[in-house]
Formats: C-alpha cells, sequence, structure tokens
C-alpha cells in the first residue's frame, strides 16, 4: 500500500486545533456538565479492607433515610460477573468466568481496598453520602498478598482458593534454551517497573437515561462508546440498537477508560430497575482507587555479549502483577514481544508469570506494556555497557537493526515494517551537543562538584495499530458543507482537526467547511474507539479513503454535468474545471445539487454524495525514536532534577506537526513523571497510602523543563497516510532515558542501578552504599 496515491500537500502541515477555542472558552462538555433533568446520584459503598470475608451487608437504616430511592447489594441486582481477559489459565477443569469473575458489587469476599460492596440510589449526592456512610459491612479479615513476588510463591494467601496458585497466566518463549551461550561478558540487573495511577483530569463518569420506548440513552466518559454500548447491552437484555451511547468530551483517559467498569454495569440495571436517569461521578480518591491502575512489572535480566560488544542473546523474567481480578494478562505479552527493542539479538528467552495481588486492578496505561519492554532493554543495555567498560552510544549503533533489514523479524517474532534507528540517534546526539556534555560532565567531576550532571541515552522501537480497522464516512451537503463520521473516539488527541484537514486536502474545501461526528452510537453506525496510537493510522486512512471515493463520485458527475470526458477535468480550489478552460467549472455545492437528484446522475450512480466504509490495515505498525535526558543530581541530598530532555520521535509520515508535538509533549510529561515521581504504594496489609494527591506526588509544569523536541520521518506501507502512531512514543522514551541519566550522574561514585521513582531518599541512599 504506497502514500503517494493522496496529495503531497495533505503532510505537514501545522493547522491549529479547532477543538481548543471551546475548551480555552470554558465551554467543553464533560459529562458533569450534561443536564439531565430528573437524574437521580449514584454513591458507591466500597471496601475499606484488602482481603476479607463479608458477614453481612445491613443496609435497612440506609434504605429509609430522606431523599434515598434505593440501596442495592449483588443480591438485589442478578448481574453475571464480569469475565477476565487475556491469556488467563484457570485450574483444570474450571471455567474462567466462575473461577476468576469479578462480580459488579462483592459477593461474600473482597479483594482490593475500594472494592464496591453496595451501592445508594439517592435525589442529590449529599444524600447518598450521608446514606452510604450508614451501610454497616461486617467483615471477616483473610490474609492479605501485596507483594507480588510473595504473592507468586508456593503457601502465599490465596485470591482465588479454586486456583491453587495466585499465579494466573504463565508465558514460556525459549525459556530452556541457552541464549547466552558464548557469551564473554554478561551483565545482570533487577528492575522494578512500578505501579502507578493514570490520573486523567475528568475521573470516571456514566449516566443512564431509560427511554419511553425500552431502550436507554447512556452518556460515559469512555475511550470506547460502541464496547460500552455492546457491553451494556448485555447486561441488560436489549439489543445494541436500543441503546444509544455518546462520550462527550472525555478528559482524558491514558488507556483507563477501556473497560466496562462494575459501576457502569451497576448504574445502568438501576436505571433500569427505577425508571429514572441514574448518573455516577467519580471522586478523586475513587478514581485513585478504583480506576485501573499501569505497568507494575518485576523485571530481572540476563544480557550477554561479545568483549567487542556484539549481542549474543538476553534472557528476561518478567512478574507482572495484575491487582486483584486478571483483567488484563495481555499486557506482559506485549512486554515479551517486543522485548528485542532496536537490536539484532540473535535469541531471547522470557518468562512470562502474571499473579493476582490485593490491590485495584492493573490495565492498559499509556504504552500498555511497550514502556515496561523499552524500560528493561535500555537499563540492560547500559548496564551492559558498563560491564564492557564501553560507550553506550557505540554498544548501540553496533547492535542495531540496520535500515536495510526491513521488514525484520525480532528474535521475540515481532515483525517490525521499517525503520531507521541510527538516524534519530544521529538527530538527537546532534541537537543535545553530546560531546560539548561529556565534556562539562568532566569538568564537574575533575572539581568534585557536589552537583552531578547525567546524560541518559533511551533508543526505542513500539507496536501501534495492531492491525486495527476503523470505520469512515465523507458527505458533501448540498451547502458544499462536508460530514465526517468516524469511529475513533478522542479524549484529547485533536482528531477533530486532524480528520478535517484529510477532507478539506482531498476535497480541496476549506478547513472550516468540514464538521467532524464522533463519538455517538445514535449517530456513527460503527467504530472501536481510540486506543494503541491507532487513530490516524487507522481512522485517518478511512477518512482519506472515503474522501478520495467522493472525489470519484463527483467527477464522474462533473463530467456529466459538463459534457467533457473524466480525464479532462480537474479539482482545484474546490471546484472540478475543464483543463485549459478554467471558465468551465462547477463547485462543490453544485455538485451535491445534481447527486441528491437522480435524473441529473450519469447511469449506475446512487444518488447523494457521500461514500462509508471501513479501512483495514493490513498489519501492526512500529514508531521508533530516539531520547537525550540532562539530569543535575545534588549528591548531599539525593534530589535530581531534569535540565534538559531532547525527544527525536518518528511516526512516519507527519499529517500536522503542531498535533504530532502535542501528543509528543503530554508522552514526556507521563513518562518523566514515572522516572522521578509517580508511584502507587501499599502497606503490608493493603491499605493504599497514595489515595489522594496529598500522597500520589506528580510534577507541575515548573517541575519540568521546555522540551527539545524533532522528528524523522520513515513511512510504513501498511496504510496510505504512510503514518505510524505517536500517542505514546514520548512515554516510552523518556523514562527509561531520564533513568539512565540519574545512574550515569552517579556511575563514578559507584552508583550501578537506581530503580524508580528516584525520590531523593532512594538516590541518596544509594550514593550512601555506594561509598560504603
Amino acid at each position: 500500500m504506497s502514500a503517494v496515491t493522496l496529495p503531497p500537500s495533505l503532510f505537514g502541515v501545522p493547522q491549529l486545533r479547532s477543538e481548543d477555542p471551546r475548551f480555552l472558552r470554558g465551554e467543553g462538555r464533560y459529562l458533569e456538565n450534561v443536564e439531565i433533568p430528573g437524574a437521580l446520584r449514584a454513591t458507591f459503598v466500597r471496601s475499606i479492607m484488602a482481603h476479607a470475608r463479608i458477614g453481612s451487608v445491613d443496609v435497612s437504616t440506609a434504605r429509609t433515610m430522606p431523599g434515598v430511592s434505593a440501596v442495592y447489594t449483588a443480591d438485589d441486582l442478578g448481574i453475571a460477573p464480569m469475565p477476565p481477559s487475556g491469556n488467563v489459565e484457570g485450574a483444570s477443569g474450571e471455567e474462567l468466568e466462575e473461577l476468576f469473575g469479578r462480580n459488579v458489587l462483592a459477593r461474600d469476599r473482597v479483594r482490593f481496598v475500594g472494592e464496591p460492596i453496595a451501592v445508594v440510589i439517592a435525589e442529590t449526592l449529599a444524600a447518598g453520602q450521608d446514606a452510604a456512610e450508614a451501610v454497616e459491612v461486617e467483615y471477616e479479615p483473610l490474609d492479605v498478598a501485596v507483594d507480588p513476588e510473595a504473592s507468586a510463591l508456593d503457601g502465599a494467601p490465596l485470591l482465588f482458593e479454586g486456583q491453587g496458585s495466585n499465579v494466573v497466566h504463565t508465558l514460556l518463549a525459549h525459556w530452556d534454551d541457552d541464549v547466552l551461550a558464548g557469551a564473554e561478558v554478561v551483565a545482570r540487573g533487577r528492575f522494578v517497573n512500578q505501579r502507578l495511577a493514570p490520573c486523567p483530569m475528568e475521573p470516571n463518569a456514566i449516566a443512564v437515561i431509560p427511554e419511553a420506548d425500552g431502550g436507554f440513552t447512556v452518556w460515559v466518559s469512555s475511550q470506547v462508546p460502541f464496547d460500552v454500548r455492546n457491553d451494556l447491552a448485555d447486561v441488560l437484555g436489549v439489543l445494541k440498537r436500543r441503546i444509544r451511547t455518546i462520550a462527550p468530551d472525555v478528559g482524558g483517559g491514558f488507556g483507563a477508560k477501556l473497560q466496562l467498569y462494575p459501576e457502569y454495569a451497576v448504574v445502568a440495571v438501576a436505571a433500569r430497575e427505577l425508571g429514572r436517569p441514574v448518573r455516577w461521578v467519580e471522586t478523586r480518591t475513587e478514581s485513585m482507587l478504583g480506576l485501573t491502575h499501569g505497568r507494575a512489572q518485576i523485571q530481572t535480566v540476563e544480557i550477554g555479549a561479545k568483549r567487542d560488544g556484539t549481542l549474543v542473546g538476553m534472557r528476561a523474567d518478567l512478574l507482572a502483577d495484575l491487582g486483584a481480578y486478571p483483567i488484563a494478562a495481555f499486557l506482559p505479552d506485549t512486554t515479551q514481544e517486543m522485548l528485542s527493542g532496536v537490536y539484532r539479538f540473535p535469541a531471547i528467552a522470557c518468562r512470562v508469570r502474571a499473579v493476582v495481588t490485593n490491590s485495584t486492578p492493573v490495565g492498559p496505561y499509556r504504552g500498555a506494556g511497550r514502556p515496561e519492554a523499552a524500560a528493561l532493554v535500555e537499563r540492560a543495555i547500559d548496564l551492559l555497557a558498563a560491564e564492557l567498560g564501553a560507550d553506550p552510544i557505540e554498544l548501540r549503533r553496533r547492535n542495531f537493526i540496520p535500515p536495510d533489514a526491513f521488514p525484520y523479524t525480532s528474535a521475540s517474532n515481532t515483525r517490525y515494517d521499517t525503520g531507521d534507528y541510527a538516524r534519530s540517534l544521529d538527530e538527537a546526539l546532534r541537537v543535545a551537543g553530546y560531546d560539548e556534555l561529556r565534556a562539562e560532565q568532566r569538568r564537574r567531576r575533575g572539581r568534585n562538584d557536589p552537583v552531578a550532571l547525567g546524560i541518559g541515552l533511551a533508543t526505542y522501537v513500539e507496536i501501534t495499530s495492531f492491525a486495527s480497522k476503523e470505520f469512515g464516512s465523507v458527505e458533501v451537503l448540498p451547502d458544499g458543507t462536508v460530514t465526517v463520521l468516524t469511529g475513533a473516539s478522542p479524549h484529547g488527541q485533536g482528531h477533530e482537526t486532524a480528520f478535517a484537514q484529510l477532507a478539506s486536502g482531498i476535497l480541496g474545501v476549506p478547513f472550516d467547511r468540514v464538521r467532524v461526528v464522533h463519538s455517538d452510537t445514535g449517530v456513527v453506525p460503527r467504530g472501536a474507539g481510540t486506543w494503541g496510537s491507532r487513530s490516524l493510522q487507522a481512522g485517518g486512512s478511512a477518512v482519506a479513503e472515503e474522501s478520495l471515493k467522493v472525489v470519484e463520485k463527483a467527477r464522474r458527475i462533473a463530467s456529466h454535468a459538463l459534457e467533457v470526458d473524466e480525464a479532462d477535468l480537474e479539482l482545484a480550489d474546490g471546484t472540478f474545471r475543464v483543463a485549459g478552460a478554467p471558465s468551465r467549472a462547477i463547485g462543490w455545492d453544485e455538485l451535491a445539487a445534481l447527486a441528491a437528484d437522480p435524473t441529473h446522475l450519469p447511469e449506475g450512480l446512487e444518488p447523494g454524495l457521500v461514500s462509508s466504509g471501513v479501512f483495514r490495515e493490513i498489519d501492526s505498525t512500529f514508531p521508533f525514536g530516539a531520547h537525550i535526558a540532562i539530569v543535575e543530581v545534588d549528591t548531599r541530598t539525593g534530589d535530581v532534577r531534569l535540565v534538559r530532555h531532547v525527544a527525536i520521535d518518528d511516526c512516519g509520515r507527519i499529517l500536522n506537526p503542531l498535533l504530532v508535538d502535542g501528543q509528543v509533549h503530554g508522552g514526556l510529561g507521563q513518562g518523566i513523571a514515572q522516572a522521578l515521581y509517580e508511584e502507587v504504594v501499599y502497606d503490608e496489609v493493603g491499605n493504599p497510602l497514595t489515595a489522594t494527591f496529598t500522597g500520589y506526588a506528580f510534577p507541575s509544569a515548573a517541575d519540568l523543563p521546555s522540551y527539545e523536541v524533532a522528528h524523522t520521518e520513515t513511512p510504513t506501507p501498511h496504510n496510505p497516510l504512510g503514518a505510524k502512531g505517536i500517542g505514546e512514543s514520548a512515554t516510552i522514551g523518556s523514562t527509561p532515558a531520564v533513568q539512565n541519566a540519574a545512574v550515569d550522574a552517579l556511575s563514578h561514585l559507584g552508583v550501578r542501578h537506581l530503580d524508580l521513582p528516584l525520590s531523593p531518599e532512594r538516590v541518596w541512599r544509594a550514593i550512601r552504599d555506594a561509598a560504603r
């Protein structure tokens, strides 16, 4: 598939976001802003224990309190348990839904602090909160499994007794092979990729409205409104077409808004039972406890090479903490898939074990398995460079997959499309002024400066789109305006701008004459939503293809109306005109009017200037890049400060540089925050210590430098735009770059590794221990 069928003028145009004016004026329409007359409020009663049997749930007092319409427990709703997801392994002969199914309201047992046990439906939020406090839950405490390594051992407290182990998924890839045979140098490390909370600006929310015809209108803050519709149809026992699901302006998702949450099902059934609208918006603390967490991997690595730096192999043991329910057992498998990184590893052995623990369930979070892989590989390469006494730059260069090797199948059996890893590295080194940075580092070390300088590098490749498909429709209306429908569902990415750019550029109509409609299952017939950095390459390709089909139909109509051959027509300035006779022309408004009347159409054409269809990408795409982080570390206090960050990301052919840079900036913020600040922490009995923003550290704008961002462009053949994903790339490249920079700053003191986040205490202790 080639990108040359599209006008070159489409690409590289820095169009300002059409979405921004309403947000800047405070006119965004988030779910809490949607007016729903007569809506009741749902308030959930949540477990205060990490692991316990439920003796009783007394709701009698709550049901009699003023303003309370209903109080429900698990016994009242009759909702089937939610099944696990991914390659979950049940005990022999067990049905996975019976073994691992999660009740939407806990029945018999709670498995993490924050798990919903009951719900109060009240006239006001205040009345609901008062009544929720009156619900009395009797707990019988059980032993707790919080630490994933301890949870994986025989004899650990079991979350699911029928399983016999907390290990619910295992993957072995060449695990019995001696992949380090022939290695002259082997570096070993244990890395902790810590648990994170997504923290979207808008917390989770849903409102369900029963309609007079027996259907439902659902407003939901979700990345996948079609999936929510389908799942709620099963919960409510109605046809999918009886549910209209709308995702208004969604204030961030980052992967955490991909699931059907138990609260969604409870609110929907409550609305059906009461015959009234019911809405729920979680508090920030509920969001920290109930919205799925991310990352949470412990990685043990051995990497071997010849003395000249040629890689021989790698062995990686991945222990993934899935939290209380295995809803995302596929995540560590994605890490395994990307373990080769940008390098020509002859062999890789990997063992994946996924365990359940008494903590918030883990789900996809910006990068979803790929940041964990990049962090592992890039730390391992730096460890190996230290073991060899080699320059980490040259060690990478020696082992890059060369540009002429693509398409390339890695040692993890992943087929990369295109890449030029040395080019992005060269650009990062140039922008950073690498040689001068090293010279400054030597000067500081020579004068024993207590503020050490560190330069960290990460080169990465990731997987996007996952060979997905997406719906698109393009229609020219009689007034000459254009309506685009897309099944992609934005939550800050700029889809309305990008898709309008595509239609505008292909049709030749002004940008402001294009309207993009999305996230409404009552208007858009189908869609896969937004995840996996797929929106432009899948959704945008659909819009581009349907726009081209509209152009070809319009050309036939213009040819018929002007009585000339189609080959004699050119599309310019929004009109079809006869080449050499520009006065003979016809515009989109006239063509749309002609298209509406079958008597004016050439034989065989259907009325209307509209085309719709589904674009299917033939394979996944693999963006890549190189990041350089420059940090200063105060060796007296352990404080790490990021002073510069250079990001060179390659997402294939770039449509709108402003949108790409915006995604890079956001990804950098999250990746750097993981390196320096963020971590979900539990105590030994499963109590969360980071359930509010007073305990969960994250950076403000003042804590981050201005980013230095640039791009290389290596198009993919897998879609007509030549585009790859960009939404998650900077998150993937930035974290190991900052981590490597901090280790580099202290390497002359004997510090070999630092786990994340790089808190002052952790760094200070590492300096002290190295001195000893």
